[in-house]
């Protein structure tokens, strides 16, 4: 008998059918409800400012209320994940995060941006993150170094419309999976490095669901979302997976869960239907007892591998600091700096914003090019940096390929795992207890 993975009993799928409909008719908003981008323009040019759709500040009760929130949803997944071992409680709370961190919430405050927030506090004496901030970003890594990734399986907001939507997923080579799992490290670093020289918060700027949450968006963004969702019935949690830079450090940690969560709560019985029902590829599986691997040829490329991680490391930071005066041009006085020089002529265009408040403020051109300088230094620098850094996951990556870990029974991946808890519901073992 061989069960697909993400099979849902009757009334999980008539709540996939309802949330479907009302998804299309909500991802088409009209064209003017697009989102503020730029301040009001001081100057008369005929602009008429459109009416903003980015969630209403909260009170300091309230923000503090979202903090009990998130603390409540993620004890409560635990409690299903580890007491009752009950995937249908989990499915149930993530549909109240979706409802409540979604679309009451607008998709913010959110544990995923915070990445951003957090990282350009402590490079920038200027900016202070505030506490709710700050505890959005730590408790679900603190809930991962012990239960493992406890936020992804009900707390994300993110998570949750994606896991709904899974129709008939796919699975993946694990060479293939392994490679496109490099791609939210290097998210991560960017989105750090954008956020460290007050350039963009990339994470937010280019969230695939917060047009969906705030039932408006520019128009790409729709697109993205859209196609992120038909992706996702077929390629299960595809930003999850491959993109979410939050979801990168949630791999690390979790990795270390001292109670992570077991498929059986006995002895497995090898019938495999943990791993048909599983739609992440998370599960480990008992190796061929008789197809061992060479040892001897293991060890040198384990060895060789080893050796290679510097060299990843020096390759990595020299390619990334090489590409630095491309990557400060999506910083905004960089960008502008540059357009004043290399086109002039376009000092005399009144249709642009941003030339006509820069001229306006009465700032000489060389101060412009002054502080675009300094910026671009600190793509160098941060160049450098992420560029090691990458090449430090990619030797990592590597070295795990030759890794061998002997496995008796099927096991969820401590870092892939999203404690969903779909691979309990059909562990007959479980049905015996």
């Amino acid at each position: 008998m061989h069960l697909t993975g993400c099979i849902y009993t009757g009334t999980h799928k008539a709540l996939k059918a309802v949330f479907l409909l009302l998804l299309l008719f909500v991802m088409m908003p009209p064209a003017s409800f697009a989102q503020q981008r730029f301040p009001r323009p001081e100057f008369e040019t005929g602009y008429e400012q459109p009416t903003p759709v980015t969630p209403e500040p909260r009170s300091l009760a309230l923000e503090y209320v979202d903090v009990a929130m998130l603390l409540a949803v993620m004890a409560l997944v635990t409690w299903f994940l580890l007491k009752k071992r009950s995937r249908t409680g989990i499915f149930w709370i993530s549909v109240f995060t979706l409802v409540y961190f979604g679309f009451y919430r607008n998709g913010c405050i959110c544990s995923v941006g915070s990445v951003q927030n957090v990282a350009l506090s402590l490079f920038n004496t200027g900016y202070s993150v505030s506490l709710t901030v700050l505890a959005f970003f730590l408790l679900p890594l603190i809930f991962s170094l012990f239960y493992g990734r406890v936020f992804c399986a009900g707390a994300c907001a993110l998570g949750a419309i994606q896991d709904l939507i899974i129709v008939k997923p796919i699975t993946f080579p694990s060479w293939l999976q392994k490679t496109l799992g490099i791609f939210p490290f290097v998210y991560l670093g960017l989105a750090i490095l954008f956020a460290v020289t007050g350039t963009d918060f990339i994470i937010c700027r280019y969230d695939p669901f917060v047009g969906i949450f705030r039932m408006g968006a520019e128009f790409t963004m729709i697109v993205l979302g859209i196609g992120m969702l038909l992706i996702g019935m077929f390629v299960a949690r595809p930003y999850c997976r491959f993109v979410c830079p939050y979801g990168a450090l949630l791999r690390v940690t979790s990795f270390f869960a001292r109670r992570h969560m077991t498929i059986t709560p006995a002895e497995c019985i090898q019938c495999r239907l943990c791993e048909s029902s599983c739609p992440f590829d998370a599960i480990d599986f008992p190796g061929d007892s008789n197809a061992r691997p060479d040892t001897e040829k293991n060890l040198r490329r384990f060895i060789l591998y080893l050796v290679l991680i510097p060299v990843w490391v020096a390759l990595g930071g020299f390619a990334v600091s090489s590409a630095h005066v491309f990557l400060s041009r999506a910083h905004p006085d960089v960008f502008l700096a540059n357009l004043l020089i290399t086109k002039p002529e376009m000092r005399n265009d009144l249709d642009n914003i941003d030339i006509q408040t820069f001229l306006s403020s009465g700032k000489p051109l060389e101060t412009l090019v002054e502080e675009a300088e300094v910026i671009q230094n600190q793509f160098y620098t941060g160049g450098w940096i992420l560029g090691g850094f990458i090449g430090f996951v990619i030797g990592i990556t590597l070295l795990n390929q030759v890794v061998f870990r002997r496995k008796t029974d099927y096991e969820p991946h401590k870092g892939n795992c999203y404690s969903c808890g779909r691979c309990m519901k059909y562990c007959p073992v479980i049905k015996k207890q």
